[in-house]
């Protein structure tokens, strides 16, 4: 099988013999090559260029004749393994990040606007800051920033030694730390009219010089709508990353959602499940609602074989909870309860934090504290002025790097 090595799967981007597609060959005397190659689906739309590319490799040799090809399908734990490796690979290239390795990434994604996203994100950050995690929320929806009103966090972004402080909210015994262009615009209405490559370099100064806490258990990441520039750059420069996607019950939402999970699944960011929000309105006298339809969540978590997490009902306190900064998740209504379950199944069964104990995790304490005191003796020996310069807005240094030298909004 050394001959198919370098025979590239396009949508996996890896070779065929390391993701375990080359089943076998046999070589008759006359030389007729016959193949066995199993693809992660039967219907894959790929199989002409990887058919190309092996029939181009092996009719070079001298004295083939013929090569016939035998096409069938990886079994579930086969195609689980080589989407593995192929999200190793991907990841051996990405570039680095400020995001400790051991925290958990988790894109919260939806076709569409107005599904409730951002509510999800921030309501199920703020759960589990209650239940004592200490959790990252990345406003990644540069456009539409809407995290810092929902989670009621107001301030300035400052750079400290070359890094951006994430602004930091308590929340009973974990705490949030949050970034978002909402830090860095003058007004909260203002609008940010950028285009790509603007958009991944504000995202790309998120991941890289945000000095997010060594200790970050998780980093939910609120995502904009769709399949665009912003989701396709954090795809590449996180791929170990998870997604949620979030859909309502209505069948139009539930299909372009769809699209966000298949972008997902062709980027190797593993699908952790499915949020339905808005699912149903229960009146006050106990009569239950469907104002958007029913079952898409259910149908949207069987067409992508994930998990369907939980279904979130409309109520009035989750809309007014969040433009009052008080995620209505911390509260004991029925939407927050399911919210609450959630975040619990997130952190203990789908997504668990990396825990860290013995001496792994005093020989990390005691690096740490070591760097830590290195860089206060260098910083006790700079002058007052340089000091106090480097511990600035960071607002000038996002804009300009994303304009690429111009004002920032164009």
């Amino acid at each position: 099988m050394g001959l198919m090595r370098g025979v590239i799967d396009p949508e996996l981007g890896s070779d065929i013999v390391e993701l375990g597609m080359a089943k076998g060959a046999t070589v008759t005397d006359d030389g007729w090559i016959r193949l066995q190659i199993d693809l992660t689906t039967s219907g894959c739309p790929l199989r002409a260029q990887i058919q190309k590319d092996i029939r181009a490799r092996l009719t070079s040799l001298p004295g083939v004749t013929r090569v016939t090809i035998d096409w069938g399908e990886l079994t579930q734990d086969e195609r689980s393994e080589a989407m593995a490796k192929a999200r190793f690979n991907v990841s051996q290239n990405a570039p680095d990040t400020s995001i400790p390795s051991t925290t958990k990434v988790v894109m919260v994604a939806s076709g569409k606007g107005g599904v409730g996203k951002s509510s999800i994100t921030t309501n199920l950050a703020a759960a589990l800051a209650e239940q004592g995690y200490a959790v990252g929320v990345m406003d990644a929806d540069i456009w539409g920033f809407s995290v810092p009103r929902m989670l009621g966090v107001d301030g300035e972004l400052i750079s400290k030694d070359g890094k951006i402080q994430p602004l930091v909210r308590e929340i009973g015994t974990g705490r949030l730390a949050v970034v978002s262009m909402g830090f860095l615009v003058d007004q909260e209405d203002s609008a940010l009219m950028w285009r790509g490559l603007m958009l991944n370099r504000a995202v790309q100064h998120f991941c890289q010089d945000v000095a997010w806490p060594s200790d970050l258990d998780y980093l939910l990441i609120d995502m904009p709508p769709g399949t665009g520039d912003v989701q396709m750059g954090l795809a590449k420069m996180l791929p170990r990353a998870e997604m949620l996607i979030v859909t309502t019950p209505a069948l139009n939402a539930q299909k372009v959602a769809a699209r966000v999970a298949d972008m997902g699944a062709k980027n190797y960011l593993r699908i952790v499940g499915v949020i339905e929000n808005m699912s149903e309105f229960v009146a006050p006298d106990g009569s239950r609602h469907s104002l958007f339809g029913e079952g898409g969540g259910q149908q949207l978590a069987d067409d992508i074989g994930a998990p369907l997490l939980g279904r979130v009902p409309i109520e009035p306190a989750v809309s007014v909870n969040g433009d009052q900064g008080d995620p209505a998740a911390l509260g004991g209504t029925p939407a927050a309860e399911q919210l609450q379950a959630i975040a619990r199944m997130l952190a203990d069964e789908y997504v668990p934090p990396v825990e860290m104990a013995g001496c792994s995790a005093r020989m990390l304490d005691a690096a740490m504290a070591a760097l830590d005191a290195l860089d206060e003796n260098e910083s006790s020996t700079e002058p007052a002025d340089d000091a106090a310069a480097e511990s600035t807005s960071a607002t000038a240094a996002v804009q300009r790097s994303s304009s690429g030298g111009s004002s920032g909004r164009s």
